[in-house]
């Protein structure tokens, strides 16, 4: 009887359930900077959308007669050297930068999931192809690696789309190959192995949705730093073509009069400045909330 009371009082002492959802909220939002860093971004998709309906000027055209003036009530941050509307491209420059950055790192990571899956559960052959590729790309950086890719194939939006596309796939392979060596060796995999499952059914069903959490960290984190390299291409002239509005293009065109009309460079610097910091804010946001030893409990 003691032994029947001892085993109820063990039982109802176990800790209740935790709710996955709350305690994501928590830890995600818990911190200041990682909803300064959503407002950011929501901001960021809200302008890129409604963009035509945020101002009245023509971002492409401008007008020789009101060359580089001085903010103003009509234009706000001033004026470049062909009259365009400082602001209103800063505006554009929104939606270029997010449709080069969630373009790129939506195909690299999609490639390099596969890649990295492909290559970690089946091993072999196929590891030592995938990985060495991946290998002889990470030999040079990122951003040089796409200097060259751009040099090569262009200018234009799709061109540097593809060189940052093809700079970034290696670090998604390497960290779902990483994950996905360390998933395939639970009892569970090797459960679905002795029913009979075929290799794509456990790399879709099991292999997949277990290693996919720092893929997701990873994904948001990539954004801000694909953004940052977009806007480096098209600082250097072999990024957005012109009359297209980039913030790195913009920075290059207003530095040769920073004595004259500082905001030129400065307002889309802080641009660049604040969606890169917003982007890493919630990829961190994101790591805490998903990482098991960062989140704690609720």
């Amino acid at each position: 009887m003691a032994q029947d009371t001892g085993a109820l009082t063990t039982f109802a002492d176990s800790p209740p359930r935790v709710n996955e959802w709350k305690r994501f909220k928590r830890v995600f939002l818990q911190r200041g900077l990682v909803l300064f860093g959503l407002i950011v971004i929501f901001l960021l998709v809200f302008v890129a959308i409604f963009a035509d309906l945020l101002t009245p000027f023509n971002p492409f055209v401008g007008n020789m007669m009101e060359s580089l003036q001085q903010p103003s009530w009509q234009h706000w941050l001033g004026t470049d050297i062909q009259g365009r509307d400082t602001l209103a491209r800063l505006i554009f420059g929104t939606r270029t930068a997010l449709l080069v950055g969630f373009i790129t790192v939506g195909s690299a990571a999609i490639i390099g999931i596969i890649l990295g899956i492909l290559a970690g559960y089946l091993g072999g052959i196929t590891d030592i192809i995938i990985m060495r590729i991946m290998d002889a790309l990470m030999g040079f950086p990122m951003l040089v690696l796409a200097i060259l890719i751009s040099a090569i194939l262009g200018g234009g939006i799709q061109n540097v789309i593809i060189a940052l596309a093809v700079g970034t796939i290696p670090g998604y392979t390497r960290l779902m190959c990483g994950m996905t060596l360390s998933v395939r060796e639970n009892d569970y995999i090797l459960a679905e192995k002795a029913m009979g499952s075929s290799n794509f059914r456990t790399m879709l069903r099991h292999i997949f949705p277990n290693a996919v959490q720092p893929m997701i960290v990873l994904v948001t984190m990539m954004l801000g730093s694909v953004i940052l390299a977009e806007a480096g291409l098209s600082f250097l002239g072999i990024g957005i073509k012109p009359p297209g509005a980039a913030w790195g293009s913009m920075v290059n065109d207003g530095y040769k009069y920073m004595m004259i009309n500082p905001v030129l460079s400065f307002a889309p610097g802080i641009a660049i400045m604040l969606v890169v910091f917003a982007f890493n804010m919630v990829g961190d946001g994101l790591r805490d909330a998903l990482d098991p030893r960062l989140r704690g409990t609720i």
